[in-house]
């Protein structure tokens, strides 16, 4: 099913004040008490770990290309 981009904002830019009690309180029936603190701290490793190879990538991206060349070099050498 495709949503068309115009009804987005319609769809998720009027939660207010009852529907996220509502939102929240049906997901303590589900999940219960003791649980959502579990979910909450696997999410919080997942975007932590999302960040950390975000930042990985982004470092290697700013790397200069002599870098690369020398540390490759230097890594044919070690395997001979």
């Amino acid at each position: 099913m495709h949503i068309p981009l115009c009804l987005i904002p319609l769809l998720f830019g009027n939660l207010g004040t009852a529907e996220i009690i509502i939102i929240v309180f049906v997901v303590l029936l589900l999940f219960g008490g003791r649980k959502i603190p579990e979910l909450m701290h696997g999410l919080g490793k997942g975007v932590s770990s999302f960040k950390k190879g975000m930042n990985d990538i982004q470092d290697e991206i700013s790397k200069p290309v002599s870098d690369n060349k020398a540390s490759s070099s230097s890594e044919n050498v070690e395997n001979k």
